[in-house]
Formats: C-alpha cells, structure tokens, sequence
C-alpha cells in the first residue's frame, strides 16, 4: 500500500494464480469477507487475499472493449 493512500472503509478481495490476478472485488467487510469465503471454498487450491481497499483503488476499472471470443447463439 502506498504511503499516501488511505482507507475507504472497504475490502479488496482479490484470487490469485500465482502473481496473476484473476478475479477482483471491492466492498464494505462484511460482504466482502463472505466473498472472500466463498472464493477460498471454489477456488480451494489458489491464494485468496482481502485487504482494505486504498484510495486510489476506489475506482473500478473499465472492462476492454474488445472481445475475448466470438459470441454466438445455440
């Protein structure tokens, strides 16, 4: 965390893969603790971190635009 952060009063949940982040989910602790809970249950064998969220995290980042795969319908 940086030196110039600070708390916003909520949780970062984060799953990881190794150094690779693969979900990420911000909210108030308790939610965020059940969260966390239920990704440590799913994803049993990665490392699941919750942390308090800094203040320049608060803001969610943009999904790409692209696609990752081609839609289409069954």
């Amino acid at each position: 965390m940086n030196a110039q952060s600070t708390d916003t009063g909520q949780q970062w949940v984060r799953v990881w893969f190794g150094q690779h982040v693969l979900a990420d989910y911000a909210a108030e602790p308790a939610v965020a603790d059940r969260y966390a809970d239920a990704m440590r249950q799913r994803f049993m064998g990665l490392r699941v971190t919750s942390e308090p969220l800094p203040d320049n995290e608060s803001e969610a980042a943009p999904l790409p635009s692209e696609r990752m795969w081609e839609m289409t319908a069954v």
